[in-house]
Formats: C-alpha cells, structure tokens, sequence
C-alpha cells in the first residue's frame, strides 16, 4: 500500500488546501474525472471502469453510473449470479486514496476534521489549537463495510447502550455509554448490505433515518448523529417484490434501483464462465477446449434458465456455468493425465460429470419436474443444450445416410477413458459420421477429432436420429 500523506495535525492539513466534502460529493467527482477520461481515450465510457464486468456495457453499467452522479443510495436487483456483489465492491475504487480524519484515542468514528459529529471529536476541536490538533488517515480499501441481512440485528447495524461502560460507572446518557454498529462505524464511507428482504423489521426501521434524515438513534438517546455514508443494497427480485419482506417506507427512501440480469449473448456468457473459471489451460497437461464445448456449456445455463424444471424465480448462477466448465476441464485433463495424451480436449462423455458440479445449484419447480429428481433434469437439459449447438454446427444434409447405417445394426462405444487414437478405427463402421465430425472442425489433432466425433454422435442422439445407452462411464450409440 503507498504511503499516507505525512501530514499530522489539524494546521498542516488546512495549509494543504484540502477541503471537507461529503462521501457521495467525493464519489460523484471522483467518477465523473475517471468517466470523462475514460471517454477521451476512447474507452467504452462507464463499461471501462468496471474491469472484469463483462456483458453490462449498454445496460447495468450506464444505469449505475447515473446513479452515482445522482449521489444515490442504490440498490443491486436480480437474481443470484449476477455480479451484484461484485459492482458492490468496486464502488471504493472512486474515492480518495486517503481521507484525514481526527487521531482521537478509543473513538470508533473516523471524524472529519472541520465538521466532527461526536462529543469527542468536537471537544478536540474546540479551544485547541490546530498545530495540537492530531490528524491521521483512512485508506479507500478500509471505508467499505458489507454485511449480509439473515441473523443481523439492530445493535449489529447501529448500536446500543454498552453495559460493561455503565457498569464502569457512565452514565447512560452520556455519548459515552453507546457502542456503535456498523454503519456509524462507516460514517464518511461505504456500508453495504446484502440480501436486504431478509433484513429484520425493527433494523429496517432503524435505516429509515440514516437513509433519509442521515442521523441515528439508539435506544432513544437524545442526541443525533449527522452521519455521511453511502448505504448500498443488494436483493432477489423474488424477495424484494414480495408484500412485506421489505417495508414500503425503506425502498421509497432508497435513490435508485439498478436491475442486473444474466448474459443477454451466449458469448457474453462464454467470456464470463472462462473469467471465472480462472483455470490455466497450458502448463504440463495442456487442455484444448473446441469453441463448440463452451458452447454447449453455455447453452446448458441458458437452457436451464427457461426449462419448466427449473424454479425461474431461483434463478441459475453463472457458479453453475463456471463450476460446469471446470469440472468438463479437469476430465479432460484427468484423462490426460491417466492415458499419456498431451494435449487433451473435453468431449460429450466428459459431460457425464456435471452432475458433481451441478447437483444443488438448481432448485425443481414442484410443478413442472413432477417425478423427476434433480439428476433426470440436469440430463435433460445437457441433451436439449447438445442439440441446440449441435444444429448450429452441423447441416442437416448427410445425417439421414448416417441414421441409415446405424438402423443396419451398427453400435459405436465412446467414454471419458476412451484413448483418442481409437476413435478413427471405433468410426470406421460409419465413415459419414467422422466426415461429419470434420465439417464440425478441421483439426487433425487425435483429441479434438475424439472430440468432435463425440459431439457429433451426442447431436444425433439429441435429435432423435440413434439411441444411446451409458453404463459404468462407457456410452454407445445405436439403434434399437
């Protein structure tokens, strides 16, 4: 971290020029300076200060931009896996590197030196000379605070009467006598608050005031407090939408209401799963991955989002697409690894162990799934997202002369531990469906041809044209 400024007290901080300013008034300018830089460079605006968002450009990220301008408390809306946490904590990123605050002994606000809201704070500053006055400095990173809502309670979030202090002898109404929560702890900066229907009530209540008043009360201590913070939120549609989760006088005061969503573009969501996933594709056990892999990675996330299964109000993180690909990765790498290939490529049978990686991140609609059980959905959806991708790589032109060699009684055995060097001989039964396999791709790496010949016997069976049977991590195709 750089170095502080190395001014120490009250005297050298006014000759510096600085100036007091509230936190949305340092947030607003700070912004604005970096938007209207980001914009001479030729950047794409606002999308250009939040690195790592990707698929927000013409949507969230505007809006929230606005917002901040605005000098708002804001609200994050959607549902889970929207990177709603995420812009959260890169709101820091537009204050001052470091703000000065009054070096007071055993107080738990950070105090402006010109507008002090303790009794402390003001004390200090009253009859002492500025020379005498000591200052110190609050780093950006330390002036966010976030708390999640389930379990939180009033004392948590804004104080109360600390009995060890009266049992020492203070009086209770003295300033003395109060602990203070977390958002008078972040007073001059950043609070927020994840999962806000879950919010109790009476602390519901207790945010009235900071959000509209910004003062705080506790325990009907006489004495307000003229807080400066930011609050944020964060919240699921489902919840937050629901009558009584969240009390109609706390959204009113709330200044905007930023709407995120899941990628509008399967590329956008191709871009984000690689992101995440973070994994390092060379090293000794390089893997390929062939575009269409990702994309029926994808698609499964997509499919899932509008299947009658799948409980939409839950929605479908983007952890189910990141943790999916990984899992497709590491059993392509693991069979690297066990057979001696280099370099792997995942295949349709490495699918089969999604349900690891899948398995309680869907919620089943109780209506529309019926019967099946969470592991019969995940299979369901993998076929329909095979399918989808499958017709957009492969023309219809050729698979009924394919569909006619398996009806003679052909049955072709793939699998995850099935060597790549034996999949041009396992093929040679249906010579059309490694020619197939080349229209998907032209490579002639052993891997990404085992690869496709998979996705294109994975595309028949999806469409209907063969059936398959899978049994102890081996899968045939035929036609019964």
């Amino acid at each position: 971290m750089p170095t502080c400024p190395a001014i120490r007290n009250l005297a050298e901080l006014r000759t510096s020029g600085w100036k007091s300013r509230s936190v949305k008034t340092e947030l607003r300018t700070n912004f604005e300076h970096a938007l209207a830089a980001s914009s001479a460079r030729g950047d794409r605006g606002a999308a250009g200060l939040f690195p790592g968002i990707l698929g927000y450009d013409d949507t969230v990220l505007p809006e929230l931009a606005t917002a901040i301008i605005a000098g708002h408390d804001i609200l994050f809306l959607g549902e889970k896996g929207q990177g709603k946490s995420r812009l959260m904590r890169m709101l820091p990123r537009f204050l001052d590197e470091w703000l000065p605050y009054l070096d007071i002994p055993g107080c738990a606000v950070h105090e402006d030196p010109e507008h002090p809201m303790t009794r402390a704070g003001r004390e200090m500053c009253s009859g002492t000379a500025p020379d005498l006055i000591p200052i110190a400095w609050w780093n950006r990173d330390d002036r966010y605070a976030e708390r999640l809502a389930p379990g939180t309670k009033f004392a948590d979030l804004i104080g109360e009467i600390d009995p060890s202090r009266l049992a020492a002898g203070t009086s209770m109404g003295s300033e003395d006598a109060l602990h203070f929560g977390l958002v008078p702890r972040m007073h001059r900066g950043i609070f927020a608050m994840n999962e806000l229907p879950d919010l109790d009530e009476l602390v519901q209540v207790g945010l009235f005031n900071v959000l509209e008043e910004r003062d705080v009360q506790i325990r009907g201590y006489p004495v307000s407090f003229d807080l400066d913070v930011l609050l944020v939120f964060s919240a699921n549609p489902s919840t937050y939408n629901r009558s009584g989760k969240v009390i109609p006088q706390l959204k009113d005061r709330i200044g905007s209401t930023v709407v995120t969503h899941y990628p509008r573009e399967r590329d956008a969501g191709i871009a984000i799963t690689r992101q995440e996933a973070g994994m390092d594709l060379g090293g000794e056990f390089p893997v390929i991955v062939p575009p269409f892999m990702d994309r029926v990675v994808e698609e499964i996330s997509i499919a899932a989002r509008r299947s009658k299964f799948v409980d939409h109000a839950s929605g479908v993180s983007a952890r189910f697409s990141v943790a999916n690909w990984r899992t497709m990765v590491a059993s392509a790498r693991r069979r690297a690894i066990q057979l001696g290939e280099s370099p792997a490529a995942p295949r349709i049978s490495d699918l089969s162990h999604l349900h690891s990686s899948a398995l309680g991140k869907l919620e089943l609609d109780l209506m529309g799934s019926h019967q099946m059980n969470e592991r019969q959905v995940i299979d369901a959806i993998v076929a329909e997202a095979v399918g989808i991708v499958f017709k957009e790589y492969v023309e219809e032109h050729g698979l009924a002369a394919i569909a006619d060699a398996f009806a003679k009684g052909v049955r072709i055995e793939v699998g995850d531990l099935v060597p790549s060097a034996q999949y041009a001989q396992r093929m040679n039964s249906v010579p059309e469906t490694w020619d197939k396999a080349f229209e998907v791709n032209a490579s002639t790496d052993p891997a990404v041809r085992a690869s496709c010949a998979e996705f294109v016997l994975a595309g028949l069976w999806a469409t209907d044209r063969v059936s398959r049977t899978a049994k102890h991590g081996r899968t045939s195709y035929e036609v019964k």
